[in-house]
């Protein structure tokens, strides 16, 4: 079999017309993920796993950094075509003159939540007892470490009166916690339910639903999503609107089965605990966009909060058109 599939690919080779091999190119596209296991990240994989990918013909691979600042780079230097990470990238960018923008929104909340040890708890009781703690964040430069500012500084502490360590997602995130190396720290689902079950964290500002994010950011806080350079999307809109849709099709999936359903279509590997898993999927459901779009009032949250402190964003003028479309998911 092996001797037959090579056989056949070297005839498709030899007998493809150059405007066939460039389409076969073009629909070939390589996207980073910031920690594809990460629950807020979940339409990635679903997609690729729902076969929805192939279904507009597209031949994509998902790659993983651990913090989206990573997954940034990897797209600045052309090594990948997008980017499944926060909006939030899109607008630090513009003030860094790179064009770069999100085509498909998946997380109208950022599904952040702020866990603090339970050795810690007796002390840290809110984002206003930070001064003196080492809060844990994925990577410097990355959306936690944005929005653990925010939170901070909502509270007055400047974040010179606090240490940010970056200690990745997952099982370091995790290890972290128990090895007492940071008092707090904001993560997502489902490590936020390991940590609730083995007692080792208790939750402190909770971003897994509308109700919460508004509570402590003041609007919705549009996060996971595609994004990709201008000058990509401007070539390859054909391939811009299939990767859309493709996404799009998945929203509408999420928001038409049960977290049970969801996981059964998930790798065994994503879900050692099975009940842990589709717990945290069941806590995570509300943050899911159900089409993709970009909720109205969220970029200008967003910009809000990343112009309270940010320094490349601070007194800096942002055009939020820019960083954002609904084009793609909308084409017919």
């Amino acid at each position: 079999m092996p001797a037959l599939a090579l056989a056949a690919s070297l005839l498709f080779a030899l007998c493809a017309t150059p405007a066939q091999a460039a389409d076969e190119a073009a629909n070939k596209i390589t996207i980073m993920v910031g920690g594809i296991t990460k629950l807020i990240y979940l339409p990635a994989r679903l997609t690729e796993q729902l076969g929805y990918f192939k279904d507009e013909g597209l031949d994509v691979e998902l790659l993983s950094q651990p913090a989206g600042v990573d997954a940034e780079n990897e797209l600045l230097a052309g090594a990948v075509q997008g980017v499944v990470g926060f909006y939030d990238h899109t607008i630090d960018l513009q003030t860094k003159g790179k064009d770069v923008k999100s085509i498909v929104v998946f997380g109208q909340v950022p599904g952040e939540v702020e866990m603090v040890s339970s050795k810690a708890a007796d002390t840290l009781k809110s984002m206003a007892d930070v001064k003196g703690k080492t809060l844990g964040v994925t990577g410097l430069g990355s959306s936690t470490s944005f929005l653990t500012q925010y939170l901070a500084g909502q509270h007055g502490i400047a974040s010179t009166d606090y240490t940010m360590l970056p200690v990745g997602a997952d099982a370091s995130f995790i290890a972290a916690v128990k090895q007492g190396r940071i008092d707090a720290g904001m993560t997502t689902e489902p490590t936020v339910s390991a940590l609730q079950k083995s007692g080792d964290a208790r939750v402190l500002v909770d971003m897994r639903t509308v109700e919460g994010t508004r509570a402590a950011l003041g609007g919705t806080y549009p996060a996971a999503s595609l994004y990709v350079q201008d000058a990509w999307a401007a070539q390859h809109k054909a391939q811009a609107v299939r990767l859309a849709h493709a996404f799009a099709r998945t929203m509408q999936f999420i928001h038409t089965h049960s977290a049970d359903e969801i996981a059964a279509k998930m790798p065994d590997d994503y879900q050692k605990d099975k009940a842990l898993y589709v717990s945290a999927l069941k806590a995570s459901l509300p943050m899911y966009t159900a089409d993709g779009k970009m909720p109205a009032d969220g970029p200008a949250t967003v910009l809000k909060v990343l112009s309270s402190f940010n320094p490349s964003v601070k007194g800096k003028h942002v055009d939020l058109s820019r960083t954002w479309t609904n084009e793609f998911v909308s084409a017919k």
